[in-house]
């Protein structure tokens, strides 16, 4: 007979696609008292909790009122001034991906959470994928990742571009992975159906000789959600949608054989909710904490200040050539 988990009492802030599927698992996390939604549009707020059969919040101080934890599920622009503000009310606070759209801002929630020791975790759900936490056990000396991560075109996201929504993912899992920092980076991307950069193509060289190469899209035909890792050996592929892991190893006699991976699926999301609560409860360090989040954030940051000095060369060699700027 497992225990009865103590109550968390939680609410959700931003009734958007994200805030949307928070609720969803919140609905029915054991240990999860759902509170409310909160949206600084009315309506979404109440078409959300209609669908969901939760109250609507009709403000922050409501939402602070009735919760010990909250989900900050709101633009990236506004991260810091909600989360800020839930943090030094006494919320413990899971803040959606990226953790800011800068660095200031991140450091503000960072010392938010310091100086009201609240915890502080941040929604970079892939490292609760089953899938890596098996990569994480088969890993030995990995020296080569190859990863892509495409998405069919959603008007979603449109306030960050394709690294701060969808390759800052996989940024996150290589320096968990590695536990080092690049010493290299080369990047290029473009626009395509948004004004921010659409398509991301990224380099980076790791200690060691390690290499990493990063594909991100969100103009793609299909979706894609792939790594690829060769260490002395073996050859790891890992489906992150699928959740499976398989390997392909070398035997001292050049003999060569197929390694399926036990992966016990899980939906993510779940999991990163339920490791949330666990730590909300125990004051323990969530797996991915605003440290970490900041970490990736800044790496993030380095790959777009590359995007866009390449984006300066192709802009003047067009010019050169006669053609019209972009």
């Amino acid at each position: 007979m497992q225990p009865t988990l103590t109550p968390v009492r939680i609410a959700v802030a931003g009734a958007g696609a994200f805030g949307r599927n928070h609720i969803r698992v919140l609905k029915n996390l054991p240990g999860a008292e759902l509170t409310g939604i909160y949206d600084i549009d009315p309506a979404c707020a109440a078409a959300a909790a209609a669908e969901f059969s939760v109250p609507v919040l009709d403000s922050l101080d409501a939402l602070r009122a009735g919760s010990d934890a909250a989900v900050v599920a709101v633009p990236t622009q506004a991260h810091a001034a909600v989360g800020t503000a839930l943090l030094a009310a006494g919320l413990d606070v899971l803040i959606e991906k990226p953790i800011a759209p800068d660095l200031q801002s991140a450091r503000q929630l960072l010392d938010a959470a310091s100086h009201n020791k609240r915890i502080l975790q941040v929604g970079h759900l892939e490292r609760f994928n089953p899938a890596i936490l098996a990569l994480e056990q088969a890993l030995t000396l990995p020296l080569f990742f190859e990863i892509h991560r495409l998405s069919v075109f959603t008007p979603r996201s449109l306030d960050v571009d394709v690294v701060l929504d969808l390759m800052i993912h996989d940024i996150d899992i290589l320096l968990a992975l590695t536990g080092k920092e690049p010493t290299s980076i080369s990047a290029a991307g473009i626009h395509i159906l948004s004004e921010k950069v659409d398509i991301a193509n990224v380099r980076m060289e790791f200690p060691g000789g390690v290499i990493a190469n990063l594909t991100a899209s969100r103009a793609s035909t299909e979706k894609v959600r792939k790594l690829r890792v060769f260490q002395p050996g073996s050859y790891l592929s890992l489906d992150y949608a699928k959740q499976e892991l398989f390997g392909i190893e070398v035997g001292p006699q050049r003999q060569v054989r197929l390694k399926p991976y036990r992966v016990e699926k899980d939906e993510p999301l779940r999991a990163e909710l339920a490791s949330f609560l666990m730590c909300v409860r125990t004051r323990q360090t969530p797996r991915v904490d605003g440290v970490a989040a900041t970490r990736a954030l800044k790496l993030a940051l380095e790959v777009m200040d590359r995007i866009e000095l390449h984006a300066d060369v192709v802009a003047q060699t067009l010019k050169d050539a006669g053609y019209p700027a972009f």
